[in-house]
């Protein structure tokens, strides 16, 4: 679990995609935190305060300071928008040791420039209640980021996770950053509960294991066929030698290389066909003159 969490004074970016939600990650650590009598702050914006606490018990529950953007987004309650919002979180809060959760940070970096949420993420904890010892766990979905906010976001993170999986059971891929050392990177397996607490295993589960190995050799799929899609040797012969309609003969060929040899004058053969007709009187009648 530490190894998720990370120390105090840290920010973990929790990075999710379309493929695998990092909000019921977010939302077991936070229970993980507050079983541990930690004061913790939660700034939610995408999703409704009810609909962030559904899931959670009613200990945890208890345990968390909510404050709501989600229905004032624009700040008109006087919170001084998005970033106010996001520094107005500690000024309340017990000296200590506080967890920060946002919700998400991909919501604060649509409404305000990526350089100003940086400043200001560096910023918290920097106060007299909290020096040092505020830990931010920001919720980020990098599918929907270029590589500029992702790489300012990641350069101050101690810790970033990346929420992946197979078949039910999640991965988080932990990327600790070492100065002037190789960053330790680590992959945990668990499964998140129906009470929102992580379930940590050693290997992969059974299931994505058999995933993992190579797909058997699979059944010709034109044995069952009604119609033949190989060829016999005869007929791949009769192939061969078979003159297409359009093909550039050799006689063609030396009648082209060599026009002395084809005829002197030219004509025009014309074959009527069946819907021609042709009145020997009048020639020009088709044409409506």
């Amino acid at each position: 679990m530490l190894q998720l969490l990370g120390s105090r004074g840290d920010l973990v970016l929790l990075r999710d995609s379309v493929e695998w939600e990092g909000r019921s990650l977010l939302k077991a650590l936070i229970r993980e935190v507050a079983l541990k009598g930690e004061q913790v702050q939660v700034l939610g914006c995408e999703v409704s305060e009810e609909a962030f606490r559904e899931g959670l018990d009613s200990d945890t529950n208890r345990r968390l300071v909510y404050h709501d953007v989600f229905r004032d987004p624009q700040g008109w309650a006087g919170n001084g928008g998005p970033l106010g919002a996001l520094r107005a979180c500690l000024k309340g809060a017990d000296p200590g040791q506080c967890t920060l959760a946002v919700d998400s940070l991909s919501w604060l970096l649509l409404h305000v420039p990526c350089s100003a949420l940086c400043q200001a993420l560096r910023a918290l904890g920097r106060g007299s209640a909290h020096p040092g010892q505020v830990r931010v766990l920001g919720l980020l979905h990098e599918d929907i980021h270029g590589p500029g906010p992702l790489g300012a976001l990641g350069s101050l993170a101690q810790l970033q996770v990346t929420v992946g999986g197979a078949l039910g059971c999640t991965t988080a891929r932990v990327i600790h950053p070492k100065p002037r050392h190789r960053p330790i990177e680590q992959t945990h397996w668990f499964s998140i509960l129906p009470n929102l607490s992580l379930q940590f295993h050693r290997e992969p589960p059974l299931e994505a294991q058999l995933q993992r190995r190579p797909p058997s050799p699979t059944m010709d799929a034109m044995a069952d066929l009604t119609f033949n899609v190989h060829l016999s040797k005869k007929e791949r012969e009769a192939r061969d030698t078979l003159a297409l309609p359009f093909h550039f003969s050799s006689e063609k060929q030396q009648s082209l290389l060599h026009p002395a040899l084809a005829s002197s004058t030219s004509q025009i053969f014309y074959e009527p066909d069946a819907d021609d007709y042709l009145d020997q009187e009048d020639p020009d009648n088709d044409l409506d003159i």
